[in-house]
């Protein structure tokens, strides 16, 4: 089969990206799927005796079925858990668009029936002055799967990023519903809400899991839209 390729964007930092991409490699692998998963750039990392290392894209690497060198995992991986940019330019480091895609596109080459890249932050995340991470998965024309952080403001924060990925001529190929917030109130009404408006199939809806796992997320996803 064909390889399908996604990009994994959330609503914000902190809504389930990685998350929601271990549940796809575990849901996948489940159906009987070679997988692959990047992530680009890494703000976040910590200092090991192998170099710097970031726990999101060790998860991924941990969850897909080929097997690929943490580097290409992860070609970019920055110290500081802040904005990219902000972090490369303390590192004296430069993220362009040009560089990134040229990155993925060389483990993009390695054989797998689903590869999933996964961003950083939410889809306006900037790389340098002129260029946000969108950039990437527009320049590598990858259909989206938004990560939704279910939580007080998560109607306009998944609306706002809806337009903007259609905007930047991408489909949204689903989205998925994680719950971050356990106390959130009118969960149920928000999350109808959210199917009313987004005009692409809601791939799952997670609940508030107190220890998140991929195994266990990946239960509530129906993958059967997007492969």
């Amino acid at each position: 089969m064909a390889q399908k390729q996604y990009f994994i964007a959330g609503t914000d930092t902190d809504a389930g990206k990685t998350l929601v991409a271990g549940a796809i490699l575990v849901a996948a692998q489940d159906a009987g799927l070679s997988t692959i998963a990047l992530k680009p750039v890494a703000a976040g990392c910590e200092i090991t005796d192998e170099g710097l290392r970031n726990s999101d894209a060790l998860l991924l690497q941990k969850y897909m079925t080929q097997p690929l060198a943490y580097e290409q995992v992860n070609p970019v991986a920055l110290t500081a858990a802040i904005a990219p940019h902000i972090a490369a330019e303390q590192e004296g480091r430069r993220l362009t668009v040009d560089r990134l895609v040229g990155l993925c596109r060389g483990a993009m080459m390695q054989r797998s029936e689903l590869l999933v890249v996964e961003g950083a932050g939410g889809w306006r995340v900037p790389l340098n002055a002129r260029e946000a991470l969108s950039g990437v998965p527009v320049a590598l024309n990858l259909p989206v799967i938004l990560v939704v952080g279910m939580k007080l403001g998560c109607i306009n924060h998944a609306l706002l990023t809806v337009e903007a990925i259609l905007r930047d001529g991408l489909p949204l190929a689903g989205w998925v519903a994680n719950q971050i917030d356990p106390d959130m109130h009118c969960y149920q009404e928000n999350l109808e809400s959210l199917r009313q408006r987004i005009g692409a199939p809601c791939l799952g809806a997670i609940p508030h899991l107190p220890l998140p796992c991929a195994e266990q997320a990946a239960q509530y996803l129906d993958l059967t839209p997007i492969l």
